[in-house]
């Protein structure tokens, strides 16, 4: 069997700030096949825009710090060598951010940029003067090409007025234009391996739509690799193979996508679910409290102040491994036990994990993340 496209191992990383060093990652791992869509999911301020970032190489150092684990590329650990994850990163590599007015620049037009991407992508160094002459030259046949490919790359993504649209400034479209030139940037080289990051958050329910399908479409026709980031379940479902469940820094659970929504474990991926508002009825379940200080997290599992089916003496002694239940299936809970079937871990599951209020734990660590651990 080949090497996964992706694989993270163990991954820790920390931020000094003003306030004290936020342990936000707390042991990632995550693996993803080649053709596969995996989705990352949770509460915003888990971590999960961290975990692409330091992926892509992209992580602010300082603050940020990489303090322990592997992050393989094709069997390549690339936090070993800062080159080579550099070059792997503008070859093969892309990434949907989150806040399109961050990563796009407000002094050149989107056409300047989607034909940087395109000429420039796998250049370390580029020279004014190659730029300068690249303006100079822009009626070029070679230009002329990638204008044809940005504009049918932009009408795929329901942009209306393509050519237009190539003239204009950042600050000229709306947000959910901007974000959808962000994918178009993503996509126009065709990576091999993508990270999107919320990409479809400020755009309309129709559009999105269209937009997850031209992703599901490069994944089938293309043999495109993605880690898919979200914190809605309901795109997660939709797109992914397979699904990874984030609280505080770690993974809580994982598996097939249809077995996570059919047999749900971990009392936090049950909180989530139960979160989810039914149009049956307007009272809902969920979970109490947020996400923990990063400066002073809990002890041993970092959600047993929010969770119904907490142990005392049990949870917070120690981080619970993950356990392999079923088949594909892991959870990190001291509830279950390697080797359950699905079956007997779900009686479990649905006999001790319920979110009634009289039996939440009050929250020790209130106070949330500041933002980092997205």
């Amino acid at each position: 069997m080949s090497d996964p496209v992706l694989e993270v191992q163990d991954l820790h990383v920390h931020f000094d700030t003003y306030e004290g060093r936020h342990e936000v990652l707390n042991g990632v791992d995550l693996t993803v096949e080649e053709g596969e869509t995996v989705a990352l999911v949770g509460e915003t301020g888990c971590g999960k825009s961290v975990t692409g970032k330091t992926i892509m190489g992209t992580l602010p150092r300082p603050p940020g710090e990489i303090v322990a684990g592997e992050i393989r590329y094709r069997g390549t650990d690339v936090l070993a060598d800062e080159a080579v994850h550099d070059r792997i990163k503008r070859e093969q590599m892309s990434m949907i951010f989150q806040d399109p007015m961050t990563y796009l620049s407000p002094v050149f037009t989107i056409e300047s940029m989607m034909r940087d991407v395109v000429k420039y992508h796998d250049r370390r160094d580029v020279s004014w003067w190659e730029m300068f002459s690249d303006i100079i030259g822009r009626d070029s046949a070679e230009n002329e090409e990638i204008r044809d490919r940005s504009i049918d790359l932009l009408r795929r993504l329901q942009i209306p007025d393509p050519e237009g649209i190539l003239d204009r400034y950042p600050v000229e479209l709306s947000g959910g234009m901007r974000q959808r030139v962000l994918i178009a940037m993503a996509l126009i080289n065709e990576p091999e391996f993508l990270i999107a990051d919320e990409p479809t958050t400020a755009l309309d329910v129709t559009v999105q739509d269209q937009i997850l399908n031209l992703l599901k479409e490069r994944t089938e026709n293309r043999n495109l690799s993605m880690l898919y980031i979200t914190h809605n379940l309901g795109v997660a479902r939709q797109i992914a193979d397979k699904i990874y469940v984030m609280y505080a820094g770690s993974i809580a659970e994982s598996g097939p996508t249809e077995t996570l929504f059919d047999a749900p474990l971990h009392p936090y991926t049950r909180g989530l679910l139960a979160s989810i508002p039914k149009l049956t009825g307007f009272e809902s379940e969920g979970i109490s409290g947020s996400i923990p200080n990063y400066t002073d997290p809990p002890s041993g599992c970092r959600f047993h102040p929010r969770c119904p089916a907490y142990m005392e003496g049990v949870c917070e002694q120690s981080h619970p491994e993950r356990f392999d239940v079923g088949t594909d299936h892991e959870t990190a809970c001291y509830l279950y036990e390697d080797g359950m079937t699905t079956s007997e871990a779900l009686d479990i599951a649905e006999s001790e994990v319920r979110y009634e209020p009289s039996r939440l734990v009050e929250a020790q660590h209130d106070g949330g993340g500041d933002g980092r651990g997205e």
